[in-house]
């Protein structure tokens, strides 16, 4: 940031008063380089807490005279398309198609390239 001096006499002498001065847009920090952002942010207003857990929690709230303000912006989490469920068969099957192709190449190769012996022991 640049400081412009602007001097004053007083009795003692000579003070030095340090003004800010107005930055312009490429001294600003951010790193926008005038892309613009790309982040969207959704409208809070879409997500809806009806069919989900937190409507069960809000009838609570409410029982007590009491509510949630914030349950919208957890609504997302229950209302899905936003990943897939993981079941034990994908967490013990991932990759086995990969795994048993590269051990049946393997196989191949050892056999191929150094057969077994055809002798007694």
């Amino acid at each position: 940031m640049k400081w412009p001096q602007k001097c004053c006499r007083t009795s003692e002498g000579f003070v030095v008063i340090l003004l800010p001065q107005q930055r312009s847009q490429t001294d600003r920090m951010g790193g926008d380089h005038g892309h613009g952002s790309k982040m969207h942010i959704p409208d809070y207003k879409q997500w809806k807490t009806e069919g989900t857990p937190l409507e069960f929690t809000q009838r609570r709230l409410a029982a007590r005279g009491l509510s949630d303000p914030w349950a919208r912006n957890e609504a997302w989490r229950f209302m899905g398309g936003f990943s897939q469920p993981v079941t034990l068969g994908n967490v013990l099957l991932r990759g086995f198609k990969w795994g048993f192709a590269a051990f049946a190449v393997a196989l191949a190769v050892e056999y191929t390239l150094f057969p077994p012996k055809k002798s007694d022991h």
